[in-house]
């Protein structure tokens, strides 16, 4: 069994001369990903690693999320960024096996389209929402249209 923890990076900068990839989060963002990260680890909801987008709103969220649940330095991986589903989907099968549950820190709209291709669940993914997926695989490359079970979701706003 694998499980797969999707978090859209927190809220960030927008009006800000810095390329795209380069925003930083804004002073709520933090707060709102400390908030999430402190939740899940209320539900022991607690991935093995953490693998983010390059992008440094994606990144810092995810050192939140790892300073909070104890865990080692997220990987990044260039894929992430700007990915639409497909591209996600590839991400999530080349993730090791030796791992089964993962968390992908990402942007939308692919947080989005990955979550309703995986489970057929329809969500408004907005900054530091998490969605936790539970798969009846031995490998993440078997993962694929609507094998998951959305089993937790939850945004700062609920």
């Amino acid at each position: 069994m694998k499980k797969l923890l999707l978090i859209r990076h927190a809220k960030a900068e927008k009006d800000t001369a810095a390329k795209d990839i380069d925003r930083p989060l804004k002073y709520i963002g933090m707060q709102d990903a400390g908030f999430m990260a402190d939740r899940i680890k209320e539900r022991s909801i607690i991935p093995q690693l953490i693998i983010t987008s390059p992008a440094l709103r994606a990144k810092t969220t995810a050192e939140i999320f790892t300073d909070h649940l104890g865990l080692p330095q997220p990987g990044t991986n260039k894929a992430i960024y700007a990915a639409s589903e497909k591209a996600l989907l590839k991400v999530i099968n080349e993730f090791p096996n030796q791992q089964d549950f993962i968390a992908l820190v990402g942007h939308n709209p692919g947080i989005a389209q990955i979550l309703y291709y995986l489970t057929g669940e329809v969500r408004d993914v907005h900054t530091s929402t998490v969605a936790l997926i539970d798969f009846e695989i031995d490998s993440w490359a078997s993962a694929s249209r609507d094998l998951g079970t959305l089993v937790y979701y939850s945004s700062p706003n609920e």
